[in-house]
């Protein structure tokens, strides 16, 4: 393997070196034959998903193809004008000049990808790599074989591996790739190896995009529209079966609107996936029996409302309500990462603060409330990467806000033209003219001391 990764990345290097990847038109053409590819392979990517977590293709369509389209003809699109050099102001200190930023891909990019979402967070980073004039090696998630191997064979139909290859495997092959020089590695996944894949970049300084997580706190008011909210949250939080890193971890909620809320909750539930969620085709699975082992361990000793059931033959666990859990519990510590949802009540909105301060940066922040000065003073509060009012996720698909974390929850942010320059060096570059050369920067300086204070006063 490890031979076999060296090869890769010495081919690799040497095609981007012939400047092979850096024509638009060259670039262009590659997005549209894996447009072309994904759209008719669609089906394929829909069943490997549903094989891999029994992800229904309503859900596959929303959530991983539909984006994974929408981004390539955005960029598909837009490549060309956002790749110009791009004129700025030019200092006079350098006059006369004229002064660009120029767009520069950075090498061999190596993008590590997550099961959760296992095509579109291999193929929306692919793009963007593409885009940007750059090589790509993509390792795909273990734990969708299925999906995993989908992703390698459309890769092989559109690309020839000198430009982008998919490398497939366990940890160990994880480890060996970290364990080279890459020109930028882009990486999505748990904090814990979020930090191992930083430590590795560091040893190359690697410049790295990170996507973690957090536990991402829900507020709702009691001036909320608490039905409307329980409807958008039992969407949000069960999507993907809970495996979602912008899901709703936990629920601050008033105390006089608690009980309401929770009986909203637990009918929207039931208009979503009837009385037997298992039997729904709209209900994901969890992912493996280790992270079964995980989430059904939150389970045990709390006040389970509503759900609670497991089944470790299917990997299935319902859709449950935890009520007022401790914060020093299983379910409290650190993200859920599935179909849990601990409900914790407050009588006083200061307690909220004692309580998000407990954690990191979250990945994301969610409030339901209808005052909006209550809103701005949350929103200006609390650090985080991204959030939503009166509603959880939806802004994960606008194309026009950046996404990534802060802090703990990750370093770095792409979608729609963010991804593009996530991807991409800017390279600062100044024309200077030859009919003027003014003498006051050379050498001796005795005598000019006051003309450059005075210059640099004014310009």
């Amino acid at each position: 393997m490890k031979n076999s990764i060296d090869k890769i990345i010495n081919t690799q290097r040497d095609f981007f070196l012939t400047h092979e990847t850096k024509p638009i038109a060259y670039r262009i053409a590659a997005l549209k034959r894996l447009k072309s590819e994904i759209n008719k392979r669609e089906q394929d990517i829909h069943k490997a998903v549903n094989l891999d977590f029994k992800k229904s293709e309503f859900e596959s369509v929303l959530s991983e193809t539909g984006i994974v389209q929408k981004e390539l003809n955005l960029l598909i699109k837009n490549l060309a004008r956002w790749s110009r050099p791009e004129r700025v102001k030019s200092s006079m200190l350098n006059f006369p000049s004229a002064d660009y930023i120029y767009k520069d891909p950075y090498g061999t990019i190596l993008i590590i990808a997550p099961w959760n979402y296992p095509f579109q967070l291999a193929i929306v980073p692919l793009i963007g790599a593409i885009a940007a004039g750059n090589t790509a090696v993509v390792k795909p998630s273990e734990l969708t074989p299925n999906t995993s191997k989908v992703i390698n064979e459309i890769c092989k139909t559109v690309f020839d591996e000198a430009y982008v290859s998919v490398v497939q495997g366990g940890v160990e092959v994880s480890q060996e790739l970290l364990s080279k020089r890459w020109d930028y590695i882009f990486f999505t996944g748990s904090v814990f190896v979020g930090k191992i894949v930083a430590k590795a970049a560091a040893e190359f300084l690697t410049p790295v995009t990170l996507e973690l997580g957090g536990k991402n706190p829900c507020i709702i008011d009691h001036t909320a529209k608490l039905k409307l909210a329980a409807k958008r949250l039992v969407w949000a939080k069960f999507l993907n079966g809970g495996q979602t890193c912008v899901a709703p971890d936990y629920i601050l909620i008033d105390n006089k609107v608690k009980t309401e809320f929770i009986k909203h909750y637990q009918n929207e539930i039931k208009k979503a996936y009837g009385e037997n969620p298992q039997e729904s085709p709209d209900y994901p699975r969890i992912i493996n029996e280790k992270n079964f082992n995980r989430l059904e361990a939150m389970l045990k000793d709390e006040r389970i409302p509503f759900g609670g059931r497991t089944d470790k033959n299917d990997l299935y666990i319902e859709p449950t309500i935890i009520d007022q859990p401790d914060l020093d519990s299983e379910v409290m510590k650190d993200e859920i990462f599935g179909p849990i949802l601990p409900v914790l009540g407050y009588d006083n909105e200061t307690e909220i603060n004692a309580i998000i301060k407990t954690y990191d940066k979250p990945l994301s922040f969610y409030v339901f409330s209808t005052r909006k000065a209550y809103i701005k003073k949350l929103l200006s509060s609390y650090s985080f990467g991204g959030g939503v009012i009166n509603d959880a996720i939806v802004y994960y698909a606008n194309p026009n806000l950046p996404f990534g974390g802060v802090g703990n929850s990750g370093i770095g942010g792409y979608h729609g033209k963010q991804t593009f320059e996530t991807f991409t060096h800017n390279k600062a570059v100044s024309k200077r003219a030859n009919w003027l050369d003014a003498p006051i920067r050379y050498a001796p300086y005795k005598g000019k001391l006051g003309q450059l204070k005075t210059f640099l006063k004014y310009f």
